[in-house]
């Protein structure tokens, strides 16, 4: 009989915060910008430069660790992880192994196979290294210190998950809470928020864990899944085959789908940990917690139940809407003004989703004001413009932030109620199509469906459906 195995993985998830400057120096975070244009002797390493450590970041770890149900470390300091590497400006990294900020946490995540808690062992600080530049044509490697010393928190789960579904549902999870406190927009395109998978396998009822190996160079949640899937399957075969798993570190290529060592898992003692110097240790009081605590927005699970109870959407709409900070951002803001809860979200649901997706575009990219979805709406539901106008004048409003009020004035698409008006057009059209109106007579209802259609055209889609369909009735 073939042997069943069990994947036991843990995830590392490096996170950068959204803090306007850096951890260690008031360098500017942003992304993108020239090589080199964001440094300062600080953050790229030079003799005699101190750190000072930036207050946001602490702040942002502990709002992280209150919503992930860590306990907080009430006297926490940092320390120097040595090791030699060319984006690594000082040839040590700042980071947290003794007292790390937060600790013994966990989030509870639901999969097809039901709920469960993921533990998290630590959440620590630290500061992030430069990046290497590999140019072929020169056939050299060159740096840019712009990310060095942006902040990072370190969230390390307990090797909790079982399976590639757990681990995106944890990510999501976390992802989701981060973005809802505002500490990091969780980018895995632009290396905002990274993953590091630990990974081992052992028979299914074997009380030890397997030799684990870690996978780096991980940016999406499929390459993640895809990863786990081959790295997986690698260690059965070796098993299989009587070979050792080797714990190392290896390297995921995305477009081959397969992974290659990169070196010999480091343990703690090969980075000569010591007490960082320059810095002194950090005594978070009661006060500080609590004043954090205060301000901790509601996060999505609250969100969730409170848009079913008070706004009547249904489980479908409120899972959609909660699933993004912008979403709800958006559809809480144009429901105070409009207060047509559904019909915002329809709009969400509808007209906004396929138009992020026809121009491949996140919800953070969303530029427009919910004062000019709401105006939309308002045009629509007052029968001011049809549903067909609607959503032409949505997609300037989604494109240019246009005022719909003025761009409707201006391209004169207001909705022609005009009994007289209308009624002169259809009997054009009745006029114009004598086979149409002969076939309705003879019982086609789906003729008058023609006649509509040519009516509208004969006003450029300005009518009202309704009405010209009242009149063609009365005419035939």
């Amino acid at each position: 009989m073939s042997k069943v195995y069990e994947t036991v993985i843990g995830l590392e998830v490096h996170v950068e915060l959204a803090s306007k400057t850096k951890i260690f120096c008031g360098c500017s975070t942003a992304f993108g910008g020239a090589p080199n244009s964001h440094t300062c002797p600080v953050c790229t390493g030079m003799p005699g430069s101190l750190p000072v450590l930036n207050k946001q970041v602490v702040e942002y770890a502990i709002a992280v660790g209150l919503a992930t149900n860590c306990s907080i470390t009430q006297y926490c300091k940092f320390d120097r992880k040595n090791y030699f590497y060319p984006d690594n400006p000082q040839n040590y990294q700042i980071s947290q192994l003794y007292l790390p900020i937060c600790r013994n946490g966990g989030v509870e995540i639901e999969t097809a196979a039901g709920k469960k808690t993921v533990g998290i062992h630590e959440i620590h600080m630290e500061e992030d290294a430069g990046k290497l530049v590999h140019d072929e044509w020169e056939d050299c490697s060159i740096v840019d210190y712009n990310r060095s010393g942006v902040p990072l928190i370190e969230i390390v789960s307990e090797p909790d998950m079982r399976s590639a579904e757990e681990v995106i549902a944890y990510l999501e999870k976390l992802r989701l809470i981060i973005q809802y406190l505002g500490a990091s927009d969780c980018k895995l395109n632009e290396g905002s928020m990274r993953a590091d998978v630990n990974l081992s396998v052992r028979e299914m009822g074997a009380p030890e864990f397997g030799t684990r190996t870690e996978m780096k160079n991980l940016n999406s949640f499929k390459a993640i899944a895809r990863a786990i899937e081959g790295e997986r399957t690698r260690q059965i075969e070796l098993i299989e085959e009587g070979k050792k798993v080797i714990q190392e570190t290896r390297r995921w290529d995305d477009n081959k789908e397969y992974s290659y060592a990169m070196r010999s898992k480091e343990d703690a003692q090969d980075y000569r940990y010591f007490p960082e110097p320059d810095l002194v240790p950090i005594v978070i009081n009661d006060e500080w917690i609590a004043e954090i605590k205060a301000r901790q927005p509601e996060l999505r699970t609250e969100k969730l139940e409170r848009y079913k109870k008070e706004f009547g959407l249904p489980d479908y709409d409120a899972e959609i809407i909660t699933g993004h900070k912008k979403f709800a951002d958006l559809f809480e803001a144009t429901t105070e003004i409009c207060k047509k809860p559904k019909k915002v979200s329809n709009w969400i649901m509808g007209e906004i989703i396929r138009l992020l997706k026809e121009n491949e575009m996140d919800p953070e990219d969303i530029k427009f004001s919910p004062v000019n979805l709401a105006k939309v709406i308002e045009l629509a539901d007052s029968g001011a413009i049809n549903s067909t106008v609607a959503k032409e004048v949505f997609e300037e409003v989604f494109k240019h932030d246009i005022d719909p009020d003025k761009y409707v004035e201006e391209k004169g698409l207001k909705t022609v109620n005009d009994a007289g008006e209308l009624q002169a057009v259809v009997e054009q059209v009745i006029k114009d199509n004598p086979q149409s109106v002969e076939d309705y007579r003879n019982g086609k209802e789906k003729a008058i469906g023609f006649l509509v259609g040519q009516t509208m055209k004969a006003m450029k889609g300005k009518a009202n459906p309704g009405m010209v369909n009242k009149i063609l009735k009365e005419l035939l």
